[in-house]
């Protein structure tokens, strides 16, 4: 009998860092259950990590989480787990500051991506987000140290407005008469039962994504560029921090 699709907790609430759920298979060193507050990962985000506790309070790391083809979210633990769990109630908790760590950055990255497309017509060719900085790679012209400057002086703009951020979904017909909420030329959003979600940075900003965020631009703190990279003739790799 089929699975059905995990239900995503993260995508209603970026701020839902535990729950219970129920487990409805076992392959293995990994679990799926029936929902989930873990991100699998995606859009240049890597996927959370942290703990499951099963019924008899014993705790099992959770290393990653993935998504597969039929929207069932893995859980990738250490180690070999018993089939009887199948059917059991567990308690799911993530790794919570490395969480909004991420959130910080993947946020930081749409007020970055929607400038450097509004001012400078640089669609977003890669993204990595990471803890302890994150890159951003745009096929961009005239690239310079100005720009550069240019850049960080408006993104902190925008992180001091204290601008609120929100989530929605909208159809996908919708979505395909809004090309403004796209930032990427190849690599679309996904499409869930004809629904794409969309982040908000309320009064500057929409676009289609995936991802986790922070609730006010104000928890960003200070953004800079600290280095670049060429990576062809016109695609530019930024690597950037939060302070």
């Amino acid at each position: 009998m089929p699975l059905s699709p995990t239900k995503r907790l993260y995508s209603q609430d970026d701020h839902c860092f535990d729950a219970e759920a129920m487990v409805i298979a076992i392959q293995g060193t990994r679990f799926a259950p029936d929902r989930t507050c873990f991100y699998p990962g995606g859009g240049g985000q890597p996927a959370d990590n942290g703990f499951a506790t099963l019924p008899d309070d014993f705790q099992i790391e959770v290393e990653s989480a993935f998504m597969d083809e039929d929207r069932i979210i893995w859980h990738v633990c250490k180690t070999e787990l018993d089939t009887n769990l199948v059917g059991k109630r567990i308690k799911l908790q993530i790794n919570v500051q490395r969480r909004l760590t991420l959130a910080r950055y993947h946020t930081v990255l749409h007020i970055l991506n929607t400038i450097t497309l509004r001012d400078h017509n640089g669609w977003i060719t890669g993204v990595q987000i990471g803890e302890e900085y994150s890159r951003i790679d745009f096929n961009l012209e005239n690239f310079s140290a100005k720009l550069c400057t240019d850049l960080e002086s408006k993104v902190n703009a925008v992180i001091q407005n204290g601008f609120p951020i929100k989530s929605l979904t909208i159809s996908e017909g919708d979505f395909h008469n809004r090309p403004d909420l796209l930032r990427t030329l190849d690599v679309k959003p996904p499409i869930v039962d004809g629904h794409v979600r969309v982040v908000e940075i309320v009064g500057f900003d929409a676009q289609a994504c995936g991802g986790t965020h922070v609730a006010s631009t104000l928890e960003l703190g200070h953004f800079s560029i600290f280095r670049t990279d060429n990576k062809g003739k016109k695609n530019k790799r930024l690597y950037i921090k939060l302070q």
